[in-house]
């Protein structure tokens, strides 16, 4: 019941007032199945694109992360190409940094940052992410390629 409390609550706040390029809704019929859409931010590679994200709420929620992946292609070094995303707080401790106290809508602003600067150090695609360290303009190149 809790979980339930919660995530009405995280939904309710995230229609109020989601962050800047965030909409985030559930699936028919299902409180665990939620998607996302995140608008590509101005000036990065990504600026103009519509990226809609799978949002699965886990039966521990919050005592462990959503699982989140992309569902548009995207052409990123800390995302793959099944859309999973290599970020700290979508996974657990003592690896991850996820903690009860964050939410849905931290979380997707997150990755609204994490497409704005890369992480190339910890990367899940490492070609892409050698290309980043070397041709940052090959990255808006590739990325306009998938359009």
């Amino acid at each position: 019941m809790q979980r339930a409390s919660r995530l009405n609550r995280e939904l309710q706040l995230l229609n109020k007032e989601p962050p800047p390029g965030v909409t985030c809704w559930q699936q028919e019929g299902s409180m665990d199945d939620l998607r996302a859409q995140v608008v590509g931010g101005l000036g990065t590679p990504y600026e103009g694109g519509i990226f809609n994200l799978e949002i699965i709420i886990p039966e521990r929620y919050p005592f462990e992360p959503p699982k989140i992946r992309f569902l548009t292609p995207i052409y990123h070094p800390n995302i793959d190409s099944a859309g999973r995303i290599c970020l700290d707080i979508l996974k657990l401790p003592p690896k991850g940094a996820w903690r009860p106290a964050l939410n849905i809508s931290t979380v997707l602003t997150s990755i609204q940052l994490l497409m704005s600067e890369p992480n190339p150090d910890d990367p899940l695609m490492a070609d892409i992410s050698s290309r980043v360290q070397v041709q940052q303009g090959n990255i808006l190149v590739q990325c306009q390629k998938m359009d």
